[in-house]
C-alpha cells in the first residue's frame, strides 16, 4: 500500500495544499500514488476557525510520485495567469526537479503560442487553454484516444496518460520568463457569458 506521506506529495497535504481531490490514491503502478485535483498556491487570511477557499490555485493537476522519491517526475495544470508561474515554482519548490515534465495551461496566453521558460532551474512548458479542460489537452498534445483508456480505473488512466506525457517529444521555443509576462493578455473573466 503506497502512503501519500511517503512521496513527494506528502509535504503538499500536510500543508492542506492538496483541494477538490477526484483522485488522490495509489495508482496501477507499484509504488505510484496518483493525485487529480488542484494545489492551493495562495491562501485566504483565515478568521476563526473558518476554511475559506485559496485566492488562487494550480487547477485541474495531473499529476504522480514514486514512493521513496523526493521528487515529482511529472505534473500538468491549468493556471488562471501566467503570473502565477512564480508561486508554482516557490510553492513547489524542492519538489520538481530539472528533469521533470511539467505543463502548465494558461487562460491568458495567446491561443497559438507554445514555449518553455524557466522559474529558477525548473522548465516548464507552456501552452494555451480556452474552453477546455487540461485532461483533454494532455490527451490530444499525446496523441491518444479515450477508447485507448476505456479498459483503466481512474489510477489506471492517471498513469496511462501521464506515461505517454512524460514520453513526448516537445522541444518548444524556450523563452525568459520576463517575456512570456510581457506577451501575456489579460485574465478573461471565467463567468462571462454564463447564463445566470
Amino acid at each position: 500500500m503506497t502512503a501519500i506521506e511517503n512521496t513527494a506529495l506528502g509535504r503538499l497535504d500536510k500543508e492542506g495544499r492538496l483541494l477538490n481531490a477526484v483522485l488522490k490514491s495509489e495508482t496501477t503502478r507499484p509504488g505510484r500514488f496518483g493525485f487529480r485535483g488542484d494545489i492551493a498556491l495562495k491562501f485566504q487570511a483565515q478568521l476563526a476557525d473558518e476554511k475559506r477557499p485559496p485566492d488562487y490555485s494550480i487547477e485541474q493537476v495531473l499529476t504522480v510520485a514514486q514512493e521513496g522519491e523526493s521528487t515529482i517526475p511529472v505534473l500538468a495544470g491549468y493556471l488562471h495567469s501566467l503570473a502565477y508561474l512564480t508561486d508554482v515554482g516557490s510553492v513547489l519548490d524542492g519538489v520538481l526537479r530539472p528533469d521533470g515534465r511539467y505543463f502548465m495551461f494558461c487562460n491568458n496566453i495567446d491561443l497559438l503560442a507554445k514555449y518553455r521558460t524557466k522559474v529558477g532551474d525548473i522548465t516548464f512548458h507552456i501552452l494555451p487553454c480556452d474552453e477546455s479542460t487540461v485532461w483533454k489537452e494532455m490527451m490530444d498534445l499525446a496523441g491518444l484516444d479515450k477508447n485507448d483508456f476505456k479498459k483503466f480505473d481512474a489510477g489506471g488512466k492517471l498513469d496511462y496518460l501521464l506515461d505517454a506525457a512524460t514520453a513526448l517529444d516537445v522541444s518548444y521555443e524556450e523563452i525568459p520568463y520576463e517575456d512570456g509576462l510581457k506577451r501575456m493578455g489579460p485574465v478573461k473573466n471565467r463567468n462571462q457569458n454564463r447564463p445566470v
